[in-house]
């Protein structure tokens, strides 16, 4: 099994199963990531999803390059875009809260693939780098884009202009990462965090996912509009005893929250 799934209750734990190849990205792994991503999409019971890796050396180190060394027309993959073949349209196509937990080194590939992810949370141990101009292939899963996005473009161009690897202190010093905890601590970490988004109304966690991802791709004033646009389409139907009731369920969270 190249993809396991362990459930948490409302939280389904995805991980990449590959640990003697740092759980490289084989084109075997990369059909079934999709197709545990659509199940676990099209399943009401799961509610957010951890993905990770096996053992504590990677959480993915990218294409399999053993893999497209010995079969030069793979190289493809690298640009693909259906979800069989690009394990970042695999994740995107969930529409439930995903938390990557990055687990060891996410290099090039797995880079992007950890950038797929709607939250990352990070092992002490974990280190990342854009190797993609020391290996002579261009990004095709949104690196070169995402990255700078993120962290300033500054940043994105020291990483991909040198492929050196940064540290999980590193990561979230530049906001690449949420946090870093210890490594014996991440999965219980990340699962916490994941029940907690998992105890919002389902529709509404879609929705805002949506809104947030949407806008994001759009110039400011575009993204307020389309704010508007669904804020009005979806508070129109809003009961307001059920907005009263979660008020107070919000209240006594804050309170047990200190």
């Amino acid at each position: 099994m190249l993809v396991k799934v362990e459930r948490h209750d409302a939280v389904a734990v995805v991980t990449l199963n590959r640990p003697e190849a740092m759980n490289a990205l084989s084109s075997a792994m990369r059909a079934e990531l999709a197709q545990v991503m659509r199940d676990v999409d099209a399943d009401e019971s799961i509610r957010a999803v951890v993905l990770t890796g096996a053992g504590e050396r990677a959480f993915t180190a990218g294409l399999d390059l053993k893999e497209l060394g010995s079969d030069t027309s793979k190289l493809g993959d690298a640009n693909a875009g259906e979800a069989e073949r690009n394990p970042v349209k695999a994740v995107e196509q969930c529409r439930k809260p995903v938390i990557g937990a990055i687990n060891g080194v996410a290099i090039t590939g797995g880079f992007e693939l950890a950038l797929a992810c709607d939250v990352l949370i990070a092992s002490q141990n974990a280190r990342f780098a854009d190797t993609h101009g020391r290996v002579g292939i261009m990004p095709g899963w949104g690196l070169s884009q995402k990255l700078s996005r993120m962290i300033g473009i500054s940043r994105a161009k020291e990483l991909s202009l040198t492929g050196n690897f940064i540290s999980a202190d590193q990561a979230c010093a530049w906001g690449l990462v949420n946090r870093v905890v210890p490594t014996a601590d991440l999965l219980s970490t990340c699962i916490a965090l994941a029940q907690d988004m998992a105890s919002i109304e389902p529709r509404m966690t879609t929705a805002y996912k949506a809104l947030i991802d949407d806008g994001y791709a759009l110039a400011f004033a575009e993204a307020l509009a389309l704010e508007g646009q669904v804020s009005r389409a979806m508070n129109g139907k809003v009961d307001a005893r059920q907005v009263e009731a979660r008020r107070r369920e919000v209240m006594e969270r804050g309170r047990a929250q200190g």
